[in-house]
């Protein structure tokens, strides 16, 4: 495979990320019509999940956007979009409950989520200093200086495959007890697949991007050092 062949899968990566972030609204919005048959709100259902399992210092907080909704771990504090906390629908609450499957990974130290909170500070000044690297890699012809952006550009696909287990398991963790503690019945189960599959989408597109993104500048390095 060449490079012009790596950038042609680059975009069309690209344009399924597009595709998943639009597939993830549509799809929040249409279970955001539909209420769940117990009628309680995002908040309650988070709120009664964190006690369930011992976490009862945990506070909830309501912000401001559309899908803006966090775990915050160094806080130890949830926070929910307006329209999740105080609606009753079925994405509310299949939204308020994964975020309350991280704080429960927080919790049991999961192991994925611990390697992903001690790999944040690397990854963020790696993150931030490879594209002027390569950059300059590129521009200079510096192939030592684009070894070294490549290096630094990895650390960032390494943080960004790594969370893919832990979005994955936090929607697992959800979808096990919102049927177990009734938040949900059985055949509403569709719908919070649906609303969880989607948001997972988002996370894999990015993933294979930054994949194939440094798939790419492995081979413009090795090419320019033949």
């Amino acid at each position: 495979m060449n490079s012009n062949s790596m950038f042609v899968l680059i975009i069309i990566a690209f344009l399924f990320s597009l595709w998943a972030q639009f597939r993830v609204k549509g799809t929040f919005n249409k279970w955001a019509k539909v209420q769940n048959s117990n009628g309680i709100t995002g908040y309650e259902a988070a709120r009664r999940m964190l006690d369930a399992n011992g976490l009862q210092d945990i506070p909830i907080e309501p912000v401001k956007g559309s899908l803006t909704d966090h775990y915050d771990p160094i806080h130890k504090v949830v926070r929910l979009s307006e329209p999740v906390y105080y609606e009753n629908s079925i994405s509310a609450v299949s939204v308020a409950c994964h975020e309350i499957g991280h704080a429960i990974q927080h919790k049991e130290s999961y192991p994925m989520l611990v390697l992903r909170h001690r790999m944040f500070p690397v990854v963020n000044f790696a993150s931030n200093i490879a594209p002027f690297l390569l950059i300059a890699g590129f521009i200079f012809s510096f192939t030592n200086l684009i070894g070294l952006g490549i290096i630094f550009f990895s650390a960032a696909v390494a943080f960004q495959l790594v969370t893919l287990p832990v979005e994955f398991n936090a929607s697992n963790r959800a979808r096990t007890i919102m049927i177990e503690q009734g938040f949900i019945s059985n055949n509403e189960e569709r719908g919070v697949a649906k609303v969880l599959n989607a948001a997972a989408l988002t996370y894999v597109a990015a993933a294979v991007i930054s994949l194939l993104e440094l798939i790419r500048y492995i081979m413009i390095f090795t090419s320019n050092r033949d």
